[in-house]
C-alpha cells in the first residue's frame, strides 16, 4: 500500500508542476488571470442556480453546474495559457524551434542546422509532408533558407522541401499558428520513406542552440 501511494505521487507531482509552471507563466504576460478565472467560474456557477431557481431545484442545478463551472474555467484558463506561452517567447533565439519540437506526433526537428552572426538561424523539420525549413531572424535568413534548400537536396533529392519563415509579416508565418501550419501541410510520403529520409538526414545533422524555456503547448491554440 505504502508503494502504490509512493508511485501515485511520482506520477501526479509533474502534472501539478506542468500546470503551476504554465499558471505562472500566464499571470506574467497576463496579470489579471486568477481575477478572470475566478469570475468565469462564479458566473458560470451562478447562471446553473438561477436556472435551478425558476424551475424550483437550485440545490439540484448548483450540483449540476459546479463540475461544469470548473470545466468552463479550464478551457479559458488552457487557451490563455497557449497565447501566453507563445508570447513570452516571442522574439527569443529560437523561439521557432521550441514551438517546432514541441510537436508531438509526425514530425521531427532538428534545430538550427544553419545559423548567421545576427542570429539568424534555419530549423530542418522531417514529416510526411516531406523537409520543412523554417527560418527565423531578419529578412536575410530567406537567402538562408535558400541555401539550405540547395544544401538539402543534394541529401534528398526527389523529396518534397517547403520553405517557412517566422513572422507578422505578409508570406510569414506568426509564430502562434507555426504547429497548426506545418500539420496542415499535404501529406506526400509514406511512413516507410518518411524514416528512411530521417534516417539519412540524421548524419547531417545540426548546430546546437539555446531553447527558450517555460512551457510550450502541445497543440496551436486557436487564433486570437
Amino acid at each position: 500500500m505504502f508503494k502504490r501511494k509512493t508511485k501515485e505521487k511520482k506520477i501526479r507531482t509533474p502534472r501539478f508542476q506542468t500546470f503551476r509552471d504554465a499558471y505562472n507563466v500566464t499571470k506574467q504576460v497576463k496579470p489579471w488571470i486568477p481575477f478572470a478565472l475566478i469570475a468565469i467560474f462564479l458566473v458560470t456557477w451562478i447562471i446553473g442556480i438561477g436556472i435551478g431557481t425558476t424551475l424550483g431545484h437550485p440545490l439540484y442545478f448548483a450540483f449540476i453546474f459546479l463540475p461544469l463551472s470548473f470545466l468552463t474555467t479550464l478551457l479559458f484558463f488552457t487557451r490563455q495559457a497557449g497565447t501566453a506561452a507563445y508570447s513570452s517567447i516571442e522574439d527569443q533565439i529560437g523561439a521557432g524551434a521550441s514551438v517546432l519540437m514541441a510537436i508531438r506526433k509526425g514530425w521531427t526537428t532538428t534545430p538550427a542546422v544553419a545559423v548567421a552572426r545576427n542570429q539568424d538561424m534555419v530549423h530542418r523539420s522531417v514529416g510526411r509532408a516531406g523537409i520543412v525549413l523554417t527560418g527565423e531572424g531578419s529578412q536575410s535568413v530567406n537567402q538562408m533558407l535558400n541555401e539550405e534548400r540547395k544544401k538539402t537536396e543534394r541529401f534528398a533529392p526527389g523529396v518534397p522541401i517547403t520553405l517557412v519563415t517566422v513572422g507578422d509579416g505578409k508570406g510569414q508565418v506568426p509564430i502562434r499558428k507555426l504547429q497548426k501550419h506545418l500539420q496542415k501541410l499535404p501529406k506526400k510520403l509514406t511512413a516507410h520513406q518518411m524514416r528512411e529520409l530521417r534516417a539519412r538526414l540524421k548524419a547531417v545533422g545540426g548546430l546546437s542552440m539555446p531553447i527558450p524555456k517555460g512551457p510550450m503547448p502541445t497543440r496551436a491554440p486557436k487564433a486570437r
